[in-house]
């Protein structure tokens, strides 16, 4: 074998590692654009399932008759003070869920 065939599988071999390494960041961007897909898909599900929970909630509490094509002035400051305070708990619950893993996060190093 003389040195230009010698030469000529180095680079082929070169170019071969680096195409294979092209591919894997190819497909380490296409996971991680997957991955940012998934989180906003599941937070917006998480939002849907929130506000169905809070919506049947406070129409259990607050519609108290048959509804009509208007919800009557009790029922509406009811079901305007329940949506209200659903909101206020679940974002003092993150608040605090988010400083115990800060708190987790600063013990752990």
């Amino acid at each position: 074998m003389d040195k230009f065939d010698e030469a000529s599988q180095v680079r082929f071999k070169n170019f071969s590692e680096l195409s294979m390494l092209s591919d894997i960041r190819i497909l380490l961007a296409i996971q991680k654009e997957i991955a940012a897909f998934i989180e906003k898909e599941q937070a917006g599900a998480r939002v849907q399932a929130a506000v169905h929970n809070f919506t049947s909630t406070c129409w259990d509490k607050c519609i108290t008759g048959t509804p009509s094509t208007r919800f009557s002035r009790s029922e509406e400051s009811c079901l305007t003070n329940c949506v209200e305070r659903f909101l206020d708990t679940s974002i003092f619950l993150v608040k605090s869920l988010e400083r115990q893993r800060e708190s987790f996060a600063a013990a752990a190093q």
